[in-house]
């Protein structure tokens, strides 16, 4: 299978799941509260969500290890489509909420097949790569969403999610026509008899990659809840100028995942770009804090983005070379790692902003230290381990 015709196959498909996802994203409050829904159950609303793809991105990634990952991409995007379905029609809050949690449990299987995807048609120096090119398709995904979903939502509250239902609908069409099978019957088979268990990758130094993932993604979400406040508060940020901010936040973070990653961990190897990334993620959390209108705002937080983008691919990279389990097993579990931060990262991060507006931004940079110490003991152990062998 031919890497390069495969890859922009594979960017456009997680480009449209995540336009999309981004589509509904500004309109399920207003959605929420026409249902008659409270703060606190749009709140759980999006929670369960997050909390669904906590439990099952490990399995689907599992399954995928056994049955291959197209079949289990066209359950994942149908199980999106039909979720947005079912909220376009959706009369009561409890209708909502079976549609979320039917996306979630469904739609839990599209990013960690896709990353097992990668890492099946990817060799080992390119994994960084097409990591990156996933990340990116993804972010830039993340960027139109919501823009076409505020536009759409001003004519009814409703089209949004028809348009990311027929969105859903193309990209599942696209998988079924062009999208070929990476993990074929030879590697499964082959896979069976050298069989074991998921949780082996989350043994020995490998743990400390998917506890890194953790405290990325929850001081990253903990920044995306409470960012608005603080721009609002320091710098007189208006809603849309804030739109703008994070748009442009998108866009660095895209460049560097899509253009920088693959370079980087092909000359240098994952170790030094994971380094890399959460030395400028803690920069750019530090320089928040003197963010003094749009423009500073803007520097800033693309700062922290680009930062950002340089950890999510190199891990993922890593992981799926460095562990002897199938690919889905090992991105599924990181998946899950990374729903967990976005459940727990915006209660922790909203309850540090309501005691002082700067901290959520100053945690995040603890966050980050830690997390640079962490990867060290990691390092540490990994050469331990490799002299041991020899």
């Amino acid at each position: 299978m031919e890497t390069k015709k495969v890859l922009p196959v594979l960017f456009l498909v997680m480009f449209l799941v995540m336009v999309g996802f981004g589509i509904i994203i500004p309109v399920i409050p207003f959605l929420a509260e026409k249902v008659g829904g409270s703060p606190t159950e749009l709140g759980l609303l999006m929670a369960v969500y997050s909390l669904m793809q906590l439990f099952f991105a490990p399995m689907w990634g599992r399954i995928s290890d056994r049955i291959g990952r197209k079949p289990v991409m066209v359950i994942g995007i149908a199980g999106l489509a039909v979720s947005f379905f079912i909220m376009a029609s959706a009369d009561s809050l409890l209708v909502l909420f079976v549609a979320r949690i039917i996306g979630g449990i469904l739609s839990s299987a599209n990013m960690p097949t896709a990353m097992a995807y990668v890492a099946d048609i990817t060799t080992p120096e390119d994994r960084g790569k097409g990591m990156g090119i996933i990340g990116a398709a993804t972010g830039l995904g993340f960027i139109f969403g919501p823009a076409i979903g505020g536009v759409f939502s001003k004519t009814s509250l409703n089209l949004p999610f028809y348009i990311a239902g027929i969105t859903s609908l193309i990209t599942l069409i696209l998988v079924i026509a062009i999208l070929k099978e990476s993990h074929t019957v030879e590697k499964r088979a082959n896979q069976t008899k050298n069989k074991e268990s998921m949780w082996k990758a989350f043994k020995g130094p490998l743990t400390i990659m998917f506890i890194l993932q953790l405290i990325v993604t929850l001081s990253m979400a903990g920044l995306e809840t409470t960012f608005a406040y603080f721009a609002a508060k320091k710098a007189d940020i208006s809603l849309v100028q804030l739109g703008y901010i994070f748009m442009i936040m998108g866009f660095g973070s895209a460049i560097v995942q899509g253009g920088l990653v693959g370079r980087m961990t092909k000359k240098y190897g994952e170790g030094a770009v994971i380094r890399i990334g959460i030395i400028i993620s803690a920069v750019g959390f530090i320089l928040i804090l003197f963010s003094s209108g749009f423009w500073t705002s803007a520097v800033f937080l693309t700062i922290f983005g680009v930062g950002n983008g340089f950890i999510r691919p190199a891990i993922s990279a890593l992981l799926t070379k460095r562990s002897s389990t199938g690919h889905g097993s090992v991105t599924g579990l990181l998946s899950s790692f990374d729903s967990f931060g976005r459940i727990a990262g915006p209660p922790i991060g909203g309850w540090l902003f309501s005691i002082s507006i700067g901290l959520p931004f100053i945690s995040g940079a603890i966050l980050s230290v830690f997390a640079l110490i962490l990867f060290q003991i990691y390092h540490a152990r990994t050469k331990k381990q490799v002299q041991a062998s020899h």
